[in-house]
């Protein structure tokens, strides 16, 4: 896997930063991608693949490039100067019963606003996609949303 520097832009303090990313595989595989970083979210704008992914592993690919990107953005190092995980930093989330009511109050919020549910949701825990989805199906197992489908 190789990651290399796009273009950043700077804005307030704030810095949002795009990234190339490909990965190339034993045997000839090859996925290429433009990845945005901002406020510790890392998103994926644009994949190119051959041969093409799988809805699966179109799924997991945040997961797949996320350790490289967070090196590329210097979050290898832990605040106390010690070596850190190489990961990035996720709010606070509580788990159980009072962590599914958050998620359903982050969900039911993004609704009324029009906007996505499940970013809302990936950007209030800072996990990834697939685990978000994972917590907003214990949400709805849990009767704090309404099920996906009808049956």
């Amino acid at each position: 896997m190789s990651v290399r520097p796009a273009w950043e832009v700077r804005e307030n303090g704030d810095a949002t930063r795009w990234f190339d990313v490909c990965l190339a595989f034993m045997d000839g595989a090859r996925v290429d991608v433009l990845a945005v970083v901002a406020g510790g979210n890392v998103g994926v704008e644009d994949v190119r693949a051959q041969p093409a992914l799988s809805l699966d592993d179109l799924a997991v690919l945040a997961d797949w490039i996320e350790d490289s990107l967070a090196e590329a953005c210097g979050a290898g190092a832990a605040p106390d100067g010690g070596a850190g995980q190489g990961r990035r930093a996720r709010p606070a989330w509580p788990g159980g019963a009072e962590g599914r009511w958050l998620v359903a109050q982050e969900y039911r919020a993004a609704q009324r606003n029009g906007a996505d549910p499940v970013l809302a949701v990936m950007c209030a825990t800072g996990h990834s996609r697939r685990k978000s989805l994972r917590l907003i199906g214990q949400a709805r197992d849990a009767g704090l949303l309404a099920p996906r489908h009808g049956r």
